[in-house]
C-alpha cells in the first residue's frame, strides 16, 4: 500500500525525522489515552475499520507497535514480531498491554538518528526496505486515523492538534488508492469524496475511507 509513499516533508532529512518522530508520539500518545477510557465490555464496541470489533482494532494496533519497535531495531523481517496476538477479554488488561507496547515503540523510534537508516517492513513489501524517516511517516498516518477509529468507537472526543495534522495530510494524500483496499485486514478502505470546506482531519479521514458519518449502531 506505501510503497509510492514519498517523503511529506520538504525539511533536510534529519529535521524531518525529528519533527515527524515527535508528532508521531503525540498521535501515539493520543491513543493511549483514549484507550485508558476502555470500560468492561468495550471490547465488543463495533468500529469503522469493516469486520473489526474494538478488540480486534487494539490487537492490531498493538502488533503494529510492536512490528515498528522491530524494525527500528533491525529486525522487522522477523514476521512473529508482526503477528496480531488476541489480547484477552479483560479490559484492562488489553489497555495495559496496548500502553506497553506504545511505549515499546516510541522508545525503539528515539534510538533512530540516521534518517536513512532501514526499515524492514514485510507487511508492507519484502522487496524492498525503508529510510526511517519515511517508515515514522507511516506509523504516524496510521495513529492519527486509527486514533479517530478509537475515539468514533468509544463515542469520544478527538482533536488531534494543527501540527501534527499538517504532517498527516500529506502522507494521506500519498497512500494509493485502489484495489489493496478491498483485500481483507486492510486498515484503509477505498478514498472517499469530502466536502470544499473540509477541515485537515476531515480530509485525511475521507482520503483513507473514513465517513465522518460514521455512529456505532445502538
Amino acid at each position: 500500500m506505501y510503497t509510492n509513499l514519498a517523503g511529506a516533508d520538504d525539511a533536510p532529512a534529519p529535521a524531518a525525522l525529528d519533527r515527524l518522530r515527535r508528532l508521531d508520539a503525540r498521535a501515539v500518545r493520543d491513543s493511549v489515552t483514549l484507550v485508558n477510557r476502555l470500560a468492561p465490555g468495550d471490547l465488543a464496541r463495533p468500529t469503522p475499520c469493516a469486520g473489526w470489533d474494538l478488540a480486534a482494532l487494539l490487537a492490531h494496533l498493538t502488533a503494529q507497535h510492536h512490528g515498528f519497535a522491530a524494525a527500528a531495531l533491525g529486525r522487522g523481517r522477523d514476521l512473529t514480531h508482526w503477528a496480531v496476538r488476541p489480547l484477552g477479554d479483560d479490559a484492562g488488561v488489553a489497555a495495559m498491554r496496548y500502553r506497553l507496547a506504545a511505549e515499546d515503540v516510541l522508545a525503539a523510534f528515539a534510538t533512530v538518528s540516521d534518517p536513512d537508516r532501514p526499515f524492514a517492513l514485510p507487511e508492507f513489501t519484502t522487496d524492498r526496505t525503508f529510510p526511517a524517516v519515511q517508515a515514522v511517516g507511516f506509523h504516524l498516518i496510521d495513529y492519527v486515523v486509527h486514533g479517530w477509529d478509537l475515539a468514533r468507537s468509544l463515542d469520544l472526543r478527538y482533536d488531534p492538534d494543527p501540527e501534527l495534522l499538517a504532517a498527516a495530510l500529506p502522507i494521506a494524500h500519498a497512500v494509493p488508492d485502489g484495489a489493496a483496499r478491498l483485500a481483507p485486514g486492510s486498515s484503509f478502505r477505498p478514498g472517499l469524496p469530502a466536502e470544499a470546506d473540509a477541515g485537515a482531519l476531515d480530509r485525511i479521514l475521507a482520503m483513507l475511507g473514513r465517513s465522518q458519518e460514521w455512529r456505532a449502531p445502538a
